[in-house]
């Protein structure tokens, strides 16, 4: 899908500066119950959703999450080590609701879809964006809408639309990483302009880390992930131009799953009673908060 741009060695110097640019440190988030920034967010079980659950589920009482928690606000480690982020309430919220506990299988992003197929995993909560070719692979519950943000160092002008032969960095395996950044580097070839060089990440705090000790000259992700980067960042980035692309995450389930209509019932139920915009309120992305937790959101378009 895109040219691959080797990394340069970082020097000792540099990798030191990067281990204290960004706090990723979050509110602690017990398991079992849904917590934000501020305030713990009580969900009560829902016996009638509860008595839905596929039998495997209900006599494990576990709920099996595959998460890649580097992309924060969504999903990261506090400062104990522990899963924190809005997606990571969210997630304890819908446990709570089907009187689950919550396992988060914490591992690699691109690892997750398989895990969820092959059943070692109930589902996948780690900002997926629901696209066709995904579709494939899974079914998404989709529970928000994301549109991608790039930012630049402050004082500097970057246009996401004319970015031909900028450093940019982007969270390996991530939409930006596959798709977007991808698409306007070939762009730029087509017009016989040099083409963008794609630093890639394995985590997004690297990736703003990158940005912030000007190892590149921009960063592209969704949109409030580069909005809470730049709040952590004291004022060292800033956005470059508006979000575009609006598009839906989906919580990936397998295809056919029996989870998935208990999965999107409960969602939903938790959208009506105000839980949802509670939790995503506490993190300051409620403006992508949905109100129909719809499923494969990208095969309707």
């Amino acid at each position: 899908m895109r040219t691959r741009f080797a990394l340069p060695a970082l020097t000792a110097a540099a990798v030191l500066l990067m281990t204290g640019c960004v706090d990723n440190s979050g509110a602690d988030a017990p398991q079992g119950e849904a917590t934000g920034s501020s305030a713990a967010v009580t969900v009560k079980k829902n016996d009638e959703l509860a008595a839905l659950l596929p039998e495997k589920m209900q006599k494990a009482g576990v709920l099996n999450v595959g998460m890649a928690n580097n992309y924060p606000p969504n999903e990261f480690k506090d400062g104990n080590g522990d899963p924190a982020g809005w997606s990571v309430d969210l997630t304890n919220a819908i446990g709570a609701a089907l009187g689950l506990k919550v396992n988060f299988d914490i591992g690699t992003f691109d690892n997750i879809l398989p895990a969820v197929n092959a059943g070692k995993d109930d589902m996948g909560m780690s900002s997926f964006t629901d696209t066709l070719e995904r579709e494939k692979q899974a079914d998404f519950v989709n529970y928000f809408s994301a549109g991608i943000q790039w930012a630049a160092p402050v004082g500097k002008t970057v246009d996401p639309e004319n970015a031909c032969g900028l450093k940019v960095a982007v969270q390996a395996t991530t939409y930006e990483d596959t798709h977007e950044v991808p698409a306007k580097s070939k762009a730029c070839v087509k017009a016989g302009k040099k083409p963008i060089e794609i630093f890639k990440y394995d985590a997004q705090d690297q990736a703003t880390n990158a940005l912030v000790i000007g190892q590149v000259d921009a960063m592209s992700a969704d949109s409030p992930v580069t909005l809470y980067a730049i709040s952590k960042t004291k004022e060292k980035i800033q956005t470059a131009g508006d979000a575009f692309e609006v598009a839906p995450y989906g919580i990936p389930v397998a295809q056919d799953s029996a989870f998935t209509p208990v999965l999107q019932k409960t969602l939903q139920s938790l959208i009506d009673d105000g839980t949802y915009t509670r939790i995503l309120s506490q993190w300051g992305v409620e403006s992508g908060g949905v109100e129909k937790a719809a499923l494969n959101v990208a095969a309707e378009k």
